[in-house]
């Protein structure tokens, strides 16, 4: 392939420039993604700040030159690399005897040089300084200080430019600038969540991206060590393997920056949902995959690209950057104290250093020791720079035949049973490759894209989350996270069997198919080539094959129906396997997203887990004896309220069986309080009751419970819906009743997105204006409409709705899934209201940004097959509005 065409200097330099993106790109993108066009990317960086230096210097005043002074490009400009819509940073370095303030023809020409650069279209980002200035600003400023030391002289002064060269060198303090920028680095790890996985990196910024680097770089010149990679491999800092894939990973994420700028045209780093296939597109990944998977695979193919070169930034990054603190510090194997652990590794200053550089090489079987090491040894916080480079130079030993070794199969199970250290453990395994190269099938969804509006992380980021979830509940100093499920699993003999279920659980996403029948498959041919018994290996395959069925029948079933309970029952067979779900089950929901969990789902799963205990011991609900039991302990609830002995009897003669089967005693309770008085009223003056909303505190502590009591109508609910909607409140869930005597007695547990919202002020809100609403009702207003986020755009979820009848045919299931957007639930709501559907319960679950709702409804239109056509229709509408 030949680089574009040589352009006429003479030329608008916008126009130069333009031509020459839109060339490199266009070569580029003929190339597609791979080695070739990994170190054409250089070459088109080199290109364009060729172009500019060209520029500069013809735009460059005699006046200037004769003064004495030199223009000197910095930064990233300074490295000779200029992507597309990057700063065009300058030094305008002055002799000392040159004064802007108070020179006035200077700083005039000073002035018109920046202007005509602008004019010129260079996107200048300049500053002005003497020789003095420029030490004392970068001895106090270590900002400057970087930007100076990649500087490189374009055009003025060579005797200017060498001075302020040898000024900096002399007053470089390599160690104290390496603590500086590795401070810095910390601090933008921090900003940007501390992981390479983010699903929207920053290429530029984020953990394991291009300003990792350039930290690199930058610390190791500041030592003497050279100005790249070739040079940093010729000091002995790097192997040549090593360089050899920082300049290909390097590449890689520069090709991706590249094609961010040029798809935009503007300075774009971040890799968002929006642009991913547009990226993929140009860089050739979209021809991989079949059509209808193109944008999905594209993009999924792209981001892994991007995983595999940040995770190998990070590996190498970490490696240089220990060896440059030794240096720097002096910690040859002579100066720092070596406390012997065993004869294959040593304690090195608190990390874990390998005996022979050759160990893993003659002794296989010690890779999989490191990490066990690494849990058992007190006072060891990580890993040496030589260990990390022996583990990372070791990967091509971890094949098939190191996998298929006894020994290797018992370590890892023995750091699966290890009293601590499992969760660092397993993350330093996958930073390091061994996971991967160990668990053959984590290795394909390492940095595998999750195309949903909930899960946040990358499916292998998922699945450690969600063992250090697991892991968290057998740790004391968590109990009070999850109390629950630490009494659960303190009396859990074998906890290396839910790890391993949590290893397993995703393991078979991305291929295609149902990923917990893959999940299955491969569980099962772990454990039996690891020796597990046929107890532990049926229970692991269980929890793997059915860890979504738990969070399903507990968000999406009546939980009051004794048959859900018997069913859900069957299907986990006996207590052990239960508690095995339900510990599983919250670790996969709460490690998916901090948005997804909420007490509201906890309380679900508790419920779900309490009855269905009941049922395997043989104690299947029965409906009778637990109405009467609610209702005792509603009375002795109301009783310590000092409510007339009788003065529930009004409201629960309008009520029947259903009511007291979904609400628990302290439900009943609030309920028969708010409203006995008001009956009573009612019925000594032979008047009917208005509507009456209450409200409170949820007794979860999260959000509030708010019920409402009114006569009857066809569009109650999407009043209700309405007037949640307009008050930016969420609704969880939703009992709705009538009873015998024509109201509605309804029940929402509702949040609110609002921040340090007062719920005093909240509540008496809600208690007003929700009974105005109710009790002047007009035309239905408007859905409030909003901005869909960008994840929704990018992710769009086909809206479904089904309905199931029930065994008479009396009840319909309707469960709709779609993205959430402002107004949907009231679109819903409406929709039903048109068609005359009353609504008997909702289930109103939100993944993240997918919404799944479940409601019980009947009327007269779904026993038509053309209405109930019309209505499945319109509610497809109201998804997609």
């Amino acid at each position: 392939m030949n680089a574009p065409a040589e352009l006429n200097p003479r030329a608008d330099y916008r126009e130069q420039k333009a031509q020459r993106i839109a060339s490199w790109t266009e070569a580029l993108r003929a190339l597609g993604h791979g080695r070739k066009s990994t170190y054409r990317i250089e070459q088109a960086l080199k290109d364009l700040a060729q172009l500019t230096d060209h520029t500069l210097k013809l735009l460059w005043p005699q006046a200037l030159q004769q003064r004495g002074a030199a223009l000197l490009a910095v930064g990233g400009y300074g490295r000779a690399e200029l992507f597309p819509h990057s700063d065009v940073d300058v030094l305008i370095l002055l002799p000392d005897d040159c004064d802007p303030a108070a020179d006035a023809l200077l700083r005039e020409t000073l002035e018109g040089f920046i202007g005509q650069c602008w004019d010129a279209g260079l996107e200048l980002g300049s500053s002005v300084r003497t020789l003095t200035e420029c030490l004392s600003e970068s001895a106090k400023d270590v900002t400057i200080q970087t930007a100076l030391l990649e500087s490189r002289r374009i055009t003025g002064s060579t005797t200017l430019c060498a001075a302020l060269r040898q000024s900096l060198d002399q007053a470089m303090q390599p160690q104290a600038f390496f603590t500086a920028k590795i401070l810095e680095m910390r601090q933008r790890h921090v900003k940007h969540e501390n992981t390479p996985y983010s699903l929207e990196p920053h290429v530029k910024e984020s953990p394991g991206g291009l300003r990792d680097l350039h930290t690199v770089r930058w610390v190791a010149r500041a030592a003497g060590l050279g100005h790249n990679w070739n040079d940093f491999h010729a000091s002995g800092l790097l192997t040549d393997l090593e360089a050899k894939r920082l300049r290909q990973n390097e590449a890689s994420l520069s090709l991706i920056r590249w094609m961010l700028h040029a798809l935009t045209k503007r300075r774009e780093d971040r890799l968002v949902f929006d642009l991913q296939h547009q990226v993929a597109a140009h860089l050739g990944l979209i021809a991989q995959v079949d059509e209808q998977r193109q944008a999905r695979a594209a993009s999924e193919a792209l981001m892994r690209t991007y995983y595999w070169a940040a995770k190998a930034v990070t590996q190498l990054s970490e490696i240089l950057l220990l060896n440059l603190e030794s240096r720097l510090e002096g910690l040859d194997s002579q100066a720092v104290a070596v406390e012997p652990i065993n004869e294959r590794f040593n304690n090195r200053a608190g990390l874990l250093d390998i005996a022979n550089d050759a160990l893993y090489f003659m002794h296989p079987s010690a890779i999989l020791e490191t990490f066990l090491v690494y849990q058992t040894t007190s006072g060891v916080k990580g890993f040496s720079a030589r260990t990390l480079r022996a583990l990372y130079n070791a990967r091509p030993i971890m094949d098939a035949q190191f996998r298929s070794q006894p020994e290797h199969r018992a370590l890892f199970l023995d750091i699966l049973r290890a009293p601590q250290g499992i969760t660092h453990a397993m993350r330093l395994m996958n930073q390091t490759s061994v996971l991967g190269r160990y668990l053959w099938p984590f290795r394909r969804v390492v940095g595998q894209m999750q195309h949903d509006l909930f899960h946040v992380y990358t499916v292998d980021q998922h699945i450690l989350m969600v063992l250090r979830n697991v892991r968290r509940f057998f740790i004391p100093e968590h109990a009070h996270e999850y109390p629950f499920c630490s009494q659960l699993a303190a009396g859990w003999d074998k906890p290396e069997l839910l790890y391993i279920a949590a290893l397993f659980h995703d393991i078979g996403k991305g291929r295609g198919g149902d990923h917990s029948v893959i999940g299955k498959a491969e569980v099962r041919r772990f454990a039996k080539s690891h020796g597990l018994s046929k107890e532990d290996a049926d229970l692991v395959v269980f929890l793997v094959g059915e860890h979504l069925t738990m969070s399903h029948v507990a968000q999406k079933q009546d939980l009051s129906d004794p048959e859900v309970i018997q069913a859900f029952a069957k299907r986990v067979r006996n207590e052990r396997w239960l508690r095995g779900l339900y510990l599983l089950t919250v670790a996969d929901i709460r490690g998916t997203s901090p948005k997804v969990w909420n007490a509201w789902k906890g309380k679900l799963l508790e419920d779900l887990y309490r009855y269905t205990v009941r049922a395997l011991g043989g104690g299947m609900p029965d409906p009778e004896a637990m109405v009467e039991q609610r209702k005792r302990e509603a009375i002795q609830e109301l009783a310590l309220h000092a409510l007339p002995a009788r003065a529930h009897e009004p409201l629960w003669k309008t009520l029947d069986v259903g009511y007291f089967m979904r609400h628990d005693a302290s439900d009943i309770a609030w309920h028969t309080r708010q409203l006995s008085r008001a009956l009573a009223q009612a019925q000594q003056d032979h008047n009917e009751v208005g509507v009456i909303v209450r409200a409170r505190l949820s007794a979860l502590g999260e959000g509030l419970e708010v019920m409402v009591y009114s006569p009857d109508q066809p569009d109650l609910f999407a009043r209700i819906c309405g007037f949640f909607d307009q008050a930016d409140l969420s609704i969880l869930d939703a009992k709705v009743h009538t009873t015998s005597n024509g109201y509605a007695l309804d029940t929402f547990q509702v949040v609110t997105g609002v921040e340090d919202v007062h719920h005093r002020e909240l509540i008496n809100g809600i208690e007003t204006g929700l009974a105005h609403t109710l009790s002047e009702p007009g035309e239905l207003p408007q859905a409030r409409t909003g901005r869909v986020s960008r994840r929704v755009k990018s992710f769009p979820i086909t809206p479904r709705v089904t309905l199931q009848p029930d065994e008479k045919a009396q009840r319909w299931l309707l469960t709709l899934s779609a993205s959430d957007r402002p107004g949907l639930l009231y679109r819903i709501a409406s929709v039903l209201a048109k068609h005359r559907i009353n609504l008997n319960q909702a289930r109103i679950a939100t993944l993240g940004e997918r919404v799944e709702d479940t409601l019980v409804v009947d009327g007269a239109a779904l026993q038509h097959n053309r209405s109930q056509l019309e209505l499945e229709t319109e509610l497809l509408q109201a998804l997609r509005a």
